[in-house]
Parts: C-alpha cells; sequence; structure tokens
C-alpha cells in the first residue's frame, strides 16, 4: 500500500517545517475575526504556530501573525489569542498525543 503524504506547513515563529496536526492554526475569518482554529477547518485565511508558548511570544514580537493573515492584529486580539494559546496548549498536546499513540 502507498504511504500517505503528510500535508507541511511553517510555524510563522520558527520557521519550522512540521506536519500541519502538530501546529496551531490561527484563522482570520471572512468577517475579519482572528481566533484559534484547532479543528483546522474553518473557512478563512490561516497562519500556523507551534504548540510552543515561546513560539507564539515570538510571533506576537515579531508581529508575524499580522504578516501571515494580511491584517492588522490588535493587541487586544494578541492578548486574547495569548489566554486562548495558553489555555489549549495542553489540550492541543493531549490530542497530538493520542494520535501518535494510535500511529
Amino acid at each position: 500500500m502507498k504511504a500517505r503524504r503528510v500535508p507541511l506547513r511553517k510555524c510563522v515563529a520558527c520557521q519550522e517545517m512540521m506536519p500541519k496536526k502538530e501546529l496551531i492554526r490561527i484563522v482570520r475569518t471572512p468577517q475579519e475575526e482572528v481566533m484559534i482554529d484547532l479543528t483546522g477547518k474553518k473557512s478563512g485565511r490561516g497562519a500556523y504556530l507551534c504548540g510552543k508558548v515561546a513560539c507564539f511570544k515570538l510571533a506576537k514580537k515579531n508581529r508575524a501573525l499580522d504578516k501571515a493573515l494580511k491584517h492588522e492584529v490588535s493587541p487586544e486580539i494578541y492578548e486574547q489569542l495569548e489566554l486562548d494559546f495558553i489555555r489549549v496548549e495542553d489540550e492541543f498536546h493531549e490530542t497530538k498525543d493520542g494520535m501518535d499513540d494510535e500511529g
């Protein structure tokens, strides 16, 4: 059986290429909302970050999400994303670890 091709994406902060499932997607929806998309299926322009808070802080410092999403991300949204990111980081890693155990 032919091996499935794993889609790769680049973390906007550390520029490391990783499998899409190992990254957290930040999406700018058609309604101009910026949010975390754990499903990876919300419509809109997406940017990917490693599941590390350090990468999020680097992206915040460099305003990498602004560039990747082609939209100015306000400081309030960065602060909300940081809280969301810290909250979902554990959930994301648990999900990822669960997938690793299956594969």
